[in-house]
């Protein structure tokens, strides 16, 4: 009984003694509460702009208007001396400190104890946080500073692109500008005959003539012979397989070849297809380059690179893969295809070459120049063999076509004062002359000889096309064609048999295509938007290969070919 008294008194005393725990806490915590009210606490939690923590010493940059922990901002002012978010010189003694109230801090333990390491780990903070502070502007500056240096970078670019672009297109003016006939647009007789004053190149660099040897005479006239007697033996027959005329008249384009050349100098001047194998064609263009080009694969075979001005002239050897290239700046390059590299330069001439031909043995090429001279040079051996100068009244003839007779005997010559020259090579010698139009001192654009031996054809600035017949020289036949626009003239670049001479093709201010002997026209092909500069005719004349100012190379052809073995897609 006594100890159950005893512990309900233990158990009473305890209660009053929790109770009293409690009113004491009570009455201790009220006036705390009074002295640091709730809208007072609110100022502490303003954040530092370093280290976005609530500063113990808060100040405020009179500068950026930013608070900052004291400690932070002053490492900071020592080390930079500006403002961290505006970069506005700042002193320590321009802060204003930011009046709270004060938190009563422990006093200071030991340097072993755990608060001791906790301040230790705070001051390591405070430093990372204002490294990252400094890094991150770093990081910003180098953002904009890069960003800055990339578009400079690029309008530089831009800039030397557009200087080299009006460079090039000022020197082809200039080139332009100095008078000179080729493959382009028929020049009135008044700058046509200032041909012979175009600036010409050091005489000194011309090779020396080694001469016409009786080998090579020998040569020449067994070929000859030999083209005659295979000639004689087709006598009037039509090769198999040779497209009909009325085929040909119902060619339409199959393909068009875009971007074989620079489009910043645009223009292909020249073109000639291969014989041997009759998918590659070579043009030359105002980009200084020659291109070999797969029609059937739409791919280039190779660059040939080494003109210092634009290709006029191109020629495909006929059984080997050697091109010939020719150019104003007064050389022709012999270029081995496989390898695209040059084999040899020949320096026959003194002026812009105007005129480029391969013989039918293969071995040896005519070239005429505005120098007023043509040259037999041996292409295997970079020789000249002869020169022969082109004079009329003592004065020089400038040169503004060539080409070899298909037995390879004689030559074709035409003249800036529209005369065509035929010469014997054997004996070097003026053989006949023709005068293409009467009284018209326009220069002669293109010449070719067909393939049965006796035709001319002949190309002048004054827009007509005129049929030579070589066994009574004279003229036979007279071709104009009409022209779409009043007071113009049809501009005629280049001429083409094709292998059978049953057909002639003009590239001009478009291209048309004729049959032989009825002189019928058959077609006119106008898909070019800029005049035609080059044409050739496929194989058994399926297909008609032109090019043009345009930057094109266009295949027309019948359906049948498009579908079987013809050209594939335009390239771009």
């Amino acid at each position: 009984m006594g100890f159950g008294i005893v512990a309900i008194a233990y158990i009473v005393a305890l209660l009053l003694t929790i109770s009293l725990i409690f009113f004491v806490i009570y009455h201790v915590s009220e006036p705390l509460q009074d002295k640091f009210p709730y809208s007072d606490n609110c100022i502490m939690s303003l954040a530092c702009s370093i280290s976005n923590e609530i500063p113990e010493q808060p100040v405020l940059s009179p500068r950026s208007g930013h608070i900052f922990e004291r400690r932070l901002i002053e490492k900071y002012l020592i080390e930079t001396g500006c403002d961290p978010i505006n970069q506005q010189p700042l002193s320590a003694e321009e802060l204003i400190e930011v009046k709270t109230s004060p938190l009563v801090r422990p006093k200071p333990p030991l340097a072993t104890s755990i608060p001791a390491i906790l301040k230790t780990l705070q001051d390591e903070w405070d430093a990372v946080m204002l490294h990252s502070f400094t890094l991150r502007q770093q990081l910003q500056t180098a953002r904009q500073e890069l960003s800055h240096a990339l578009y400079q970078h690029d309008a530089a670019c831009r800039v030397i692109s557009r200087l080299t672009k009006e460079v090039t297109a000022a020197r082809e003016a200039l080139a332009t500008l100095k008078p000179h006939t080729g493959i382009g647009a028929a020049q009135p007789a008044s700058q046509a005959q200032d041909v012979s004053e175009a600036p010409t190149s050091d005489k000194s660099n011309l090779q020396e003539e080694v001469g016409l040897s009786e080998q090579v005479i020998a040569r020449l006239q067994e070929r000859a012979a030999k083209l005659t007697d295979e000639r004689k033996k087709r006598g009037k027959t039509v090769p198999e397989g040779l497209a009909k005329s009325r085929d040909i008249a119902e060619y339409r384009q199959i393909a068009s070849l875009v971007g074989i050349h620079s489009p910043s100098v645009p223009g292909i001047l020249c073109l000639d297809a291969s014989k041997a194998t009759p998918e590659r064609i070579v043009t030359g263009g105002n980009d200084k380059n020659a291109i070999v080009f797969n029609t059937q694969a739409s791919q280039v075979v190779a660059v040939l690179r080494g003109h210092t001005k634009k290709v006029t002239r191109v020629v495909y050897h006929q059984s080997e893969q050697l091109a010939f290239t020719a150019s104003p700046d007064c050389t022709v390059r012999v270029w081995g295809i496989e390898q695209a590299q040059c084999a040899s330069v020949i320096r026959a001439h003194a002026g812009p070459i105007t005129g480029l031909s391969l013989h039918a043995i293969g071995d040896y090429l005519l070239s005429s120049s505005a120098d007023g001279q043509w040259a037999l040079s041996d292409l295997r051996r970079g020789q000249v063999l002869v020169r022969v100068t082109v004079e009329k009244g003592g004065s020089l003839q400038s040169l503004t076509c060539a080409q070899f007779h298909p037995d390879g005997q004689i030559l074709a010559t035409g003249t800036v004062d529209g005369e065509v020259k035929i010469w014997d090579i054997r004996e070097r010698r003026n053989a006949a002359n023709f005068t293409h139009g009467v009284g018209a001192n326009q220069p002669l654009t293109a010449v070719s000889f067909s393939e049965n031996g006796y035709y001319l054809a002949t190309g002048g600035a004054d827009g007509q096309i005129k049929l030579w017949d070589l066994r009574k020289l004279k003229n036979f036949k007279t071709l104009t064609p009409d022209v779409d626009r009043a007071n113009s003239t049809y501009e005629i670049n280049d001429l083409e048999f094709d292998q059978s001479g049953c057909y002639l093709a003009v590239a001009g201010s478009d291209v048309r295509a004729y049959l032989c002997k009825q002189w019928d026209q058959l077609a006119v092909f106008t898909s070019h938007t800029s005049p035609a500069t080059g044409v050739r005719f496929g194989p058994n004349a399926k297909s008609i290969i032109t090019c043009s100012l345009d930057r094109t190379v266009k295949i027309y052809g019948s359906s049948a070919n498009e579908e079987g073995d013809g050209p594939s897609n335009t390239q771009t």
